[in-house]
């Protein structure tokens, strides 16, 4: 752990293992409620101090990261690899946004601006100022175990926050390595800590104390909203990032090829484990059988193996219960009359013998009875779903609790509008993937999240709005 600028050992301690190949990578301690109470006490001591610097000395020590991960970029590309299976590609552009995110809010410090007000009376005036909320608890997944931390700091740090870190157990050695960055540019005391350990009594001890004053989770919807209910006790500002269920409809007028290729570029990377990969692909009728045939012959080509061999298009899934989940989808959607395209298994013999591999997967025929259709899957799986008319696939694409993210393909300029307009999802992309970027507000509506990350809007979660009046 790492508490009070002080790395500190523990008694128990968990074996990190590679999905790949099932040898041990690393081990990391495990603390508790008594050492997340004390992070929580260094975070609160050090507010002061941190937020006391200007603007610009925040920025320096945010450059000062930038400058390391930059260094380091390779060596926290392979760990990710290692610890989460990933491929080693995957892995480089998680780095790459990781280090975006530092560098975009070490600018950002500087841009915190407030407003003067007209106020009646002629011997008044009127300001409105940004502060730092206090001390922040992150809490973050495994299937993007660096940038996702980074979404949190990067702002917390950079407007004044001090911060206590909870990465997930499953996949932690990529934050033990930005804590010695953390560690090497000099923060100040308390200003970051680091705890690993059991979900349940670290997340009571941050949500029971009134000292930490804002909740950033990144997971699932289930845990988010256990999460929401143990902040109204406090009324902790809380920002949430759930979970997807992405849509991807391909109109009849979409240029195929681009479509097939953004369905891989969306629905394969990080081996499906994203939660605003494709999960649901409609397909107008004109085009049902053609795109299929093309989907599935670049979805055969693909190449499955150990993340860290550079020929290797795609890696594991993060541990055997992920492709237990995933495999009960399949199985339940070929009971119920899908048609198995490719794939379809476990990926089983010489070079997966100890790893958790599943066989990149098309369905067809699924139908709205079907578990993959209302249910997150986290995996290689793309289920292929029919549809006539614009209406028909808007409503088809709303019907789930989701609301993260959603694509579409098309040429019409008045469509695209339209569909983007009722696509009730806090991010779409048009013909493109993709369409995340460190200036663009990331997160989603319905029972995908509350607040937004990312660029300008990434801060506001961190800010608290004070007004002021003086009288003369």
């Amino acid at each position: 752990m790492y508490i009070n600028n002080k790395w500190i050992d523990t008694k128990d301690t968990l074996e990190i293992l590679n999905p790949a190949t099932g040898e041990v990578v690393d081990s990391v301690g495990l603390v508790g409620a008594e050492e997340t109470q004390q992070a929580i006490d260094a975070a609160k001591a050090a507010f002061p101090v941190w937020s006391g610097l200007t603007a610009e000395d925040r920025s320096t020590y945010l450059l000062k990261i930038v400058d390391k991960l930059e260094e380091k970029k390779e060596h926290l590309a392979q760990v990710i690899t290692k610890e989460m299976g990933k491929s080693i590609h995957n892995a480089r552009y998680e780095v790459g946004s990781t280090i975006s995110f530092y560098k975009w809010y070490a600018e950002e410090a500087r841009r915190i601006y407030g407003d003067v007000m007209p106020i009646v009376g002629a011997n008044k005036r009127g300001h409105v100022i940004k502060q730092p909320v206090g001390v922040v608890a992150a809490i973050t997944p495994w299937n993007f175990p660096l940038s996702m931390g980074a979404r949190k700091l990067a702002p917390a740090l950079a407007v004044g926050c001090t911060v206590v870190l909870k990465p997930s157990s499953e996949a932690p050695l990529s934050s033990l390595e930005l804590f010695k960055i953390f560690d090497e540019v000099g923060l100040p005391e308390g200003v970051v800590n680091l705890v690993i350990g059991s979900s349940g009594p670290i997340a009571k001890t941050m949500m029971d104390s009134k000292d930490v004053k804002k909740i950033s989770f990144t997971g699932s919807t289930e845990v988010g909203k256990k999460l929401i209910r143990q902040s109204a006790d406090t009324v902790k500002r809380v920002s949430m990032e759930l979970g997807g269920h992405a849509p991807y409809i391909v109109f009849e007028d979409a240029d195929l090829d681009l479509a097939v290729k953004g369905v891989i570029g969306s629905k394969f990377a990080s081996s499906g484990q994203q939660c605003v990969c494709t999960n649901r692909v409609y397909i107008q009728d004109a085009i049902y059988e053609e795109f299929a045939e093309k989907l599935q012959a670049a979805v055969e080509s693909m190449k499955v193996g150990n993340g860290l061999d550079e020929s290797n298009q795609m890696g594991s899934l993060i541990n055997d219960k992920a492709i237990a989940s995933v495999h009960d989808q399949v199985t339940d959607a070929l009971g119920k009359g899908a048609k198995l395209l490719c794939g379809g298994d476990r990926l089983s013999g010489e070079g997966y013998e100890n790893g958790s591999f599943y066989a990149p997967t098309i369905l067809s025929n699924v139908t709205e009875d079907m578990k993959i259709t209302h249910e997150e899957t986290f995996g290689p799986v793309a289920p292929l779903i029919r549809f006539t008319t614009e209406e028909e696939a808007i409503e088809k694409a709303n019907n789930t609790e989701y609301g993260l993210a959603s694509y579409f393909y098309t040429k019409d300029l008045g469509r695209m509008y339209r569909v983007s307009e009722k696509l009730e999802y806090g991010m779409v992309g048009v013909n493109d993937p993709a369409p995340f970027a460190i200036q663009a507000p990331f997160g989603g509506v319905k029972e995908s999240g509350l607040g937004r990350e990312s660029g300008k809007y990434g801060v506001e979660d961190y800010l608290d709005t004070k007004s002021i009046s003086v009288m003369f």
